[in-house]
């Protein structure tokens, strides 16, 4: 996946601000608003920055929640209905 970003300005009724869209080399997207370009540009660059770390988190995150799903199959809590909602 390549990093890639879009900064979009939005009218509002206080002014113009500007949407930002970022996403790092691993498919991560970000989606924040800010009042510059200035400070626009600075997120791209501090998602960039912290994209493996944010990466690993992803990963623990998800390792953390198949690890809660097989104890709820393992006892029984999941029916498997197609929601995960039982």
């Amino acid at each position: 996946m390549k990093r890639n970003y879009k900064i979009t300005p939005v009218e509002m009724s206080f002014g113009t601000t500007f949407k930002v869209e970022v996403w790092n080399k691993y498919g991560m997207k970000r989606e924040v608003y800010e009042r510059n370009v200035m400070d626009a540009s600075r997120v791209i660059y501090d998602y960039w920055e912290d994209e493996d770390k944010e990466y690993g988190k992803m990963k623990s995150l998800s390792k953390a929640i198949r690890e809660c799903q097989k104890i709820d199959i393992e006892s029984g809590i999941l029916t498997g209905n197609c929601d995960g909602l039982d």
